[in-house]
């Protein structure tokens, strides 16, 4: 059987959900079926001539009168205490202003723990320089002010330390032994159905693997940064923000005052891939901005980055897959253990993609934590999917090998019409045409299936293919405030976040649309912990809240428009749901002649603004469907015959993420993501020395990541079928462009030499 026919029949029994309703209770967004105006179309970056002429102000560019700056001193033990500690050298160093160390920190608590509260933001858990403890081999044992940041640095390295050493956890098989269950989001990460060890054992085809991959540290252009002030009892932080509600909330906790007493702002923020929550360094930062009277500038070096701010942690994944003759599964396992840091709550989720992407008789899932002494690790693009998809989909194309069956037919005789694990109907899965449509674009047809059998000169040449798939998200706290003027021109506030992903320019779209005005008549406010909702920038869900809240705020600015309208309008009578904005009109949807114009209206009823907040309804679209984006990878690798060195040479996504709101930033979402996972599959590997519990390469230098000779033409496509059950008919475009990278790379690795690498990063020693 062909693709094609495969993909056929699939497609024919799909189940086909009526689009009647976004989430229960809900009536339809106009926007899925709107084919005018902005949605859908090109549009620039709004940001970027700030950007790209220097005048956005990013985190550590906010000048204060009497400002001092900020260098930290870190440990070099994995566990113990402090026994000696020197610090008068540094505070007589020039410019000195203060030395703070847990002799002199004013006290706090600990901060709440991301996940232990709505509005927790901690990367971890511990007492921060409360005590002579130590924790991991980099945490923060001093912080130094100076009048420059050349002084304090310099001062910072006069301190003089002594440590009593204890014994630490900091070899992964010696933390393995006492590996506990992990949890992620406050369910356990243990899945079975049937019994699928005796099915593996019983079935005519299998393979049975391990695969590995190494820790990751964060690099975002922008490093860690914040700029901290006291004005009395009120602490204003601008920082470098995924989460600036969360942030303040977070530090009111630490120093014992109110949410309202904590102003956070992150208007710019120059990557954050999940970085980017509160680490130690803010918290130093305000602690010793307090005990000088000073406003402090705290920028982390690059290794100060790899010191205290945590990474993806490091994984070993059993995956078996047993399958009859026809290649349908009967049994699916993947199964393993991470590394974790003792003070953080972050097991890397890898066993998620194999929840919902392929249908088989029996599952035994399950991610077990090995606690160690390090730096927390925390969240990175895509977090369990990035790297639990090189494992379950290298272990299928390994099996495809033994069936002697094509990769991608093999996908499709296991696509599930309903989610393999729960039960629940997909609300939109269309991976397959993605597949048939990638394939027939990339030249699949043109792939030997035999390894090592095309060669140009000294490349071996091979193609391979992998599903990336991520979960759709909508988290609760969406609350909108839209305020309209009676020259018609509209302001959105909504605490956001805007990472060089496009929000800001996608929401004013949405808002322009729905609204029915031009682009220039939208304004849209966000990055900062005054305006309304607690809405997070991580989990590719940041766009649907944003939706969610400013669709209900946007219903409820019509609806309070329509009531003081009155009976002289023309649009007496209707409701929300009746009527649609278009070229500045509020217009009857079904009699578009029906209008009157915003300032019209508004000039009646002699209003000067309206303002109006709105608040999500609750996120029970994802109880009631299985909801994810989907993709297709292609990959072209060549692998020197002479020297090992790989190389890819063309990629293909091929992506299912519902309706695609804005092609130019989402086109920059996905490449974005599959030059990361192109790192993830040649070259980035953090060097953790297990005798000492310390990171070896905390550089750029060092740590490698891809550079433009390392990144081919990147070509990209999607289907653009909006999902009747998602806000505005769209999924996240954020990390599913990572999943699946690695996998297809050392796919295509293995169809050019038929070398198999199952521990990432495929590197020369690999391959020789």
């Amino acid at each position: 059987m062909s693709i094609k026919e495969a993909a056929h029949a699939v497609m024919k029994k799909a189940v086909q959900v009526a689009p009647d309703k976004w989430m229960p209770g809900a009536t339809p967004d106009p926007l899925i079926r709107q084919k005018h105006g902005l949605i859908g179309t090109p549009v620039s970056r709004l940001d970027g001539p700030q950007k790209v002429s220097g005048t956005a102000r990013f985190a550590a560019e906010f000048p204060l009168e009497r400002m001092v700056y900020a260098a930290l001193n870190y440990s070099t033990i994995a566990k113990g205490r402090i026994r000696e500690l020197h610090t008068a050298e540094a505070a007589a160093a020039p410019g000195v202003v203060l030395v703070m160390t847990h002799l002199n920190a004013p006290r706090m608590t600990r901060v709440p723990l991301f996940g232990s509260n709505a509005k927790a933001a901690g990367g971890d858990d511990l007492p921060i320089m409360q005590d002579e403890r130590i924790h991991w081999n980099g945490e923060p044992i001093a912080v130094v002010l100076a009048e420059s940041q050349e002084q304090a640095d310099y001062a910072k390295s006069l301190i003089r330390v002594a440590y009593e050493a204890e014994p630490s956890v900091t070899t992964f098989e010696v933390a393995k032994a006492s590996s506990e269950q992990g949890v992620f989001q406050g369910e356990p990460l243990l899945l079975e159905i049937g019994d699928a060890e005796a099915a593996l054992a019983a079935a005519p085809h299998k393979v049975d693997v391990v695969y590995r991959t190494p820790r990751h540290n964060h690099n975002p252009i922008e490093l860690h940064g914040a700029t901290v002030a006291w004005d009395g009892d009120e602490l204003i932080v601008h920082d470098a923000s995924q989460c600036v509600t969360h942030t303040a909330w977070s530090l009111a906790q630490v120093f014992d005052i109110e949410e309202e007493q904590v102003h956070v702002t992150s208007p710019y923020v120059g990557g954050g891939f999940g970085s980017k929550t509160l680490w130690q360094y803010q918290v130093l930062a305000a602690a010793a901005s307090r005990l000088a009277g000073r406003p402090v500038r705290i920028v982390l070096s690059r290794e100060g980055v790899y010191r205290i701010v945590g990474g993806r942690t490091l994984t070993e994944q059993r995956v078996a897959i047993g399958a009859q003759a026809d290649g349908r599964f009967d049994a699916l396992i993947q199964t393993g253990v991470v590394g974790m840091g003792r003070h953080n709550n972050m097991p890397e989720p890898f066993m998620l993609p194999a929840k919902s992407a392929y249908k088989s008789g029996t599952f035994r899932l399950q991610v077990e934590a090995a606690r160690m002494d390090m730096v927390g690790n925390t969240f990175m693009r895509a977090p369990g999917e990035a790297v639990g998809t090189f494992a379950l989909e290298s272990a299928l194309d390994e099996l495809a090998v033994n069936l002697g069956m094509d990769p991608i037919e093999l996908r499709i005789r296991n696509e599930p019409d309903k989610d393999p694990t729960s039960g629940v109907p997909f609300s939109s899965r269309h991976i397959v045409e993605a597949y048939v449509a990638g394939a027939e674009r990339f030249g699949w047809n043109q792939r030997n299936p035999k390894p090592g059998a095309r060669r140009e000169g000294e490349w071996l040449v091979g193609l391979g293919c992998a599903t990336a798939t991520y979960p759709y998200y909508r988290m609760p706290g969406g609350v909108a405030r839209i305020t309209l003027t009676n020259r018609g021109r509209a302001t959105v506030s909504i605490a956001a976040h805007e990472m060089g992903m496009g929000t800001a320019t996608t929401q004013t779209m949405v808002t322009a649309d729905r609204l029915g005005l031009a682009l220039q008549c939208v304004t849209v406010e966000y990055g900062d912990s005054h305006l309304p909702g607690v809405v997070l920038a991580g989990g590719s869900q940041q766009t649907a809240s944003i939706g969610a809240a400013v669709t209900a705020a946007h219903d409820a600015l019509i609806t309070e428009l329509l009531k003081l309208a009155g009976k002289e309008s023309v649009l007496s009578g209707l409701d929300s749901e009746d009527v649609i904005g278009r070229d500045g009109y509020l217009c009857d949807i079904h009699k578009p002649d029906r209008r009157e114009s915003y300032v019209s209206l508004m000039a009646r009823i002699g209003r000067e603004q309206i303002t109006v907040e709105g608040t999500a309804p609750p996120p029970l679209e994802f109880t009631h469907w299985s909801m994810h984006s989907h993709g297709a990878m292609f990959c072209e690798a060549r692998v020197s015959g002479v020297t090992g060195e790989t190389r890819v040479t063309r990629f293909l996504g091929s992506f299912d993420c519902g309706r695609i709101l804005n092609p130019k930033t989402a086109a920059s979402q996905f490449r974005g993501g599959i030059v990361m996972g192109l790192g993830l599959a040649l070259m980035e590997e953090t060097q953790f020395d297990e005798r000492k519990g310390r990171i070896m390469n905390p550089s750029l230098a060092e740590y490698h990541v891809p550079v433009q000779m390392d990144v081919p033409e990147i070509d990209l496509i999607w289907t653009d079928i909006p999902d009747p059950h998602a806000p505005m008919g769209a999924h996240g475009v954020g990390e599913i462009g990572i999943t699946g990278v690695g996998a297809a790379v050392a796919n295509a690795v293995y169809n050019a030499t038929g070398t198999r690498v199952r521990d990432l990063p495929i590197t020369l020693d690999k391959m020789l």
